[in-house]
């Protein structure tokens, strides 16, 4: 069994698509009188490290050492990113475009309750990515295990070298997925995708054996060490060479599903690059996603919580 000092120890290179996650709460006593919706009296506001920056804040607070490579925008919510991911330790490494707006999920909370999120998003530059990518070969030889957080922001377009470089040093890849299209992961050490966004790559299942044969098959045709599916109320299950692995969930009240991904592959990463072995790592990302979803919006788990 892996300890804590052990994951302070760790070293991870989180890449892929960041975003500030903007929460206004308010208080909610009508109607409006211009449409059948809410009005929300908006009384306070937090800004959060969003998509790969969740990432990196998990792997940061769980201890091991983190940096941090993606692309903003050359604008406000990008600048406040960059305060945002100092306070929390991270190494970021953020290339400036001036052409994209930085991502933001501005989500509206009344009564305790999301009711309504706004996206403004626009694509990176060829240009940044390349650069983006010259500096990947430098830092992922410094690091224990690399995670791609893809969000299909356009953050990723050189995937597939991408992991080809990390593995060609030997590097564990942790690829968090996105689309109906996995070739692009093809090489990659571990993918961690939900139970709906496996159907949407595998098709239904009607049976836990035709489950379990579909993500062998996937398994087998992305040549991946490891395939982790999260399946929220029914656990996660580990796929690997001849071995299926279950463990069931954390029996806990859920509050909120916002960041639980990026909390598992974080736990994952973390885990892997202090000694785990795939099972102790597959229970301990576990835990940690059952603690994060008990929490209101993107959050975090700490050591003391996850050994607790």
């Amino acid at each position: 069994m892996i300890s804590a000092a052990e994951l302070a120890k760790a070293r991870i290179l989180v890449v892929g698509d960041v975003m500030l996650d903007r929460y206004w709460f308010g208080d909610v006593s009508r109607i409006s009188p211009e449409a059948p919706v809410p009005v929300v009296k908006v009384g306070r506001n937090e800004e959060r490290l969003g998509g790969a920056a969740n990432v990196a804040r998990n792997v940061a607070a769980l201890g091991a050492n983190c940096a941090l490579l993606s692309v903003v925008g050359a604008d406000e919510a990008g600048l406040a990113l960059v305060k945002l991911l100092k306070a929390e330790r991270i190494d970021a490494k953020l290339h400036e475009d001036g052409s994209v707006a930085t991502t933001i999920k501005l989500r509206v909370i009344g009564r305790q309750q999301q009711l309504l999120r706004i996206d403004f998003e626009t694509q990176p530059s060829h240009e940044v990515l390349a650069a983006k990518l010259e500096e990947f070969e430098r830092l992922v030889k410094d690091c224990d295990v690399v995670v791609l957080s893809d969000y299909g922001k356009g953050g990723l377009l050189h995937i597939g070298r991408m992991i080809k470089r990390a593995r060609e040093f030997g590097k564990r890849v942790l690829v968090d997925p996105k689309g109906d299209d996995y070739a692009r992961y093809a090489g990659a050490t571990l993918l961690t995708p939900n139970r709906a966004e496996f159907r949407e790559v595998a098709g239904s299942w009607k049976s836990e054996e035709e489950f379990n044969a579909k993500a062998e098959a996937l398994r087998e045709q992305l040549e991946l060490e490891a395939l982790l599916i999260t399946r929220s109320e029914e656990g996660m299950s580990l796929f690997r060479e001849g071995k299926v692995d279950h463990v069931a969930a954390q029996a806990r009240e859920v509050y909120d599903v916002s960041g639980a991904g990026d909390t598992v592959i974080a736990a994952l990463a973390v885990s892997l690059a202090a000694g785990a072995d795939y099972v102790e790592a597959m229970r301990l990302a576990n835990k940690a996603g059952g603690i994060v979803v008990g929490k209101l919006g993107t959050a975090v788990v700490t050591p003391e919580e996850l050994f607790g």
